[in-house]
């Protein structure tokens, strides 16, 4: 008989491996709670028009990695390749905005892209992410970008790690520098990689995130979109240096990041780890003051930023940093059926006050069971034989000083109120 596995792209999170998920996750929880964020769930498929709309029809997103499908009333629908589209569809489409002048989400969830896997890329992976709607001032990518910083340092991962930093300009902007670096590239057109021609024309900019080395070199004398800022843009990314600075975040700017998605306007920005291989960003995101209007709702400027759980995992193996995974406060070994009934009333009102409790469904040995016992990393014991049940009594067992005493059955909730005052 044929046995199932995964698909090509997708893994199971063991539960090895799922509590440095947990860990994770309640980290970004906890981060965003502080800055005032909210957390925001979408469906994980939409109409396919809403990417191709956001990320652009030319992106490698829409063209290549799409998962899409025509339901039975005819609409394209795609399984979500990122997450900013459809939070703003949400904030449109409920009208959001009118709550209050400033709206900050938080998410937490799976996304879908047919690209090659490898280390730090699968087909189902997994993001956390903010957005923040309302403000065109430095101040809220400052703030952006903070919380990328607390949760860095809450995994211990802000040491090398570089955030790298640049601003596209407005719209106005790009259409010269577009011009201006395709002017430079015409020369070089047959030396360039397939991917780097089809970009030519469709989006050059794209070409500034090449990874091919002889297109880099090319581009280090090629014209800089800095040169191209009007005042506003200059002064906007001067504030936020200066913010970051305030902040003592370090940062380099780099003129080639340009972002994969269309929608970005003004300030972009990524955090890279040396320690990761090829996929080396942790995060990346920007400022996008023209997607809520280009999605259908009133012009509101926008900001945000997406991050690879895979990919934030991978650095904490690969650094080696240690997540506790979270061990049982009791085992309860029960030796007698006739106990059961005693020992299940006593777990669960003490599940109840916050511990968490284990015991052995299966009737083994008492030997087998303390060997499961310290296996599981359980800090004390509770024991039930037919001794105990004679005398309306528990054995409790400290395991890390191995201390030992009786108690009576009907005081034992009152003495770990007291174990743990």
């Amino acid at each position: 008989m044929k046995q199932f596995r995964s698909i090509k792209g997708t893994h199971d999170i063991l539960p090895k491996d799922s509590y440095k998920w947990h860990l994770l996750e309640s980290i970004v929880h906890e981060v965003c709670t502080k800055f005032g964020y909210q957390e925001i769930r979408t469906p994980i498929f939409e109409e396919s028009n809403l990417f191709t709309r956001s990320v652009g029809e030319e992106s490698d997103i829409v063209t290549k990695e799409m998962y899409s499908w025509k339901d039975k009333d005819n609409t394209v629908l795609t399984l979500r390749p990122e997450l900013t589209a459809s939070v703003v569809r949400a904030y449109n489409q409920h009208n959001l905005g009118s709550l209050a002048p400033i709206q900050r989400y938080y998410y937490i969830g799976p996304l879908f892209r047919r690209e090659r896997p490898q280390k730090g890329r699968q087909r189902q992976f997994h993001q956390f992410g903010i957005e923040a709607f309302g403000s065109k001032f430095a101040e809220q990518e400052a703030e952006i970008i903070a919380i990328a910083w607390h949760i860095l340092s809450k995994c211990e991962l802000n040491e090398k790690i570089s955030l790298q930093l640049n601003s596209i300009g407005t719209s106005k902007c790009r259409s010269v520098y577009r011009e201006a670096l395709k002017n430079f590239l015409a020369p070089y057109l047959t030396e360039l990689s397939e991917a780097s021609k089809k970009r030519f024309n469709s989006n050059p900019l794209r070409i500034l995130d090449t990874k091919n080395e002889k297109e880099r070199s090319l581009l280090k004398n090629g014209p800089k979109i800095s040169d191209y800022y009007s005042k506003d843009d200059q002064d906007h990314l001067d504030e936020v240096k200066d913010y970051l600075s305030a902040m003592d975040i370090p940062f380099i700017i780099n003129p080639n990041l340009v972002r994969g998605l269309d929608y970005y306007t003004k300030t972009v920005f990524e955090i890279t780890s040396n320690e990761l291989g090829s996929q080396d960003a942790l995060l990346g995101g920007g400022r996008y003051d023209n997607l809520v209007e280009n999605l259908g709702g009133r012009p509101t400027p926008g900001i945000g930023f997406a991050a690879g759980i895979e990919r934030f995992l991978l650095l904490i193996d690969e650094k080696k940093l240690k997540l506790n995974q979270p061990n049982p406060d009791i085992y309860f070994i029960c030796l007698e059926k006739t106990g059961l009934s005693i020992s299940l009333n006593i777990s669960n009102k003490l599940r109840l006050k916050g511990y968490k409790i284990i015991s052995d469904p299966l009737r083994r040995s008492m030997k087998a069971q303390m060997r499961d016992a310290n296996k599981s990393g359980a800090k004390y014991v509770l024991i039930l034989g037919e001794k105990e049940l004679q005398e309306n009594t528990i054995i409790f067992k400290n395991l890390e000083n191995s201390h030992q005493k009786n108690i009576e059955q009907k005081k034992i909730i009152k003495f770990f109120d007291n174990l743990t005052n």
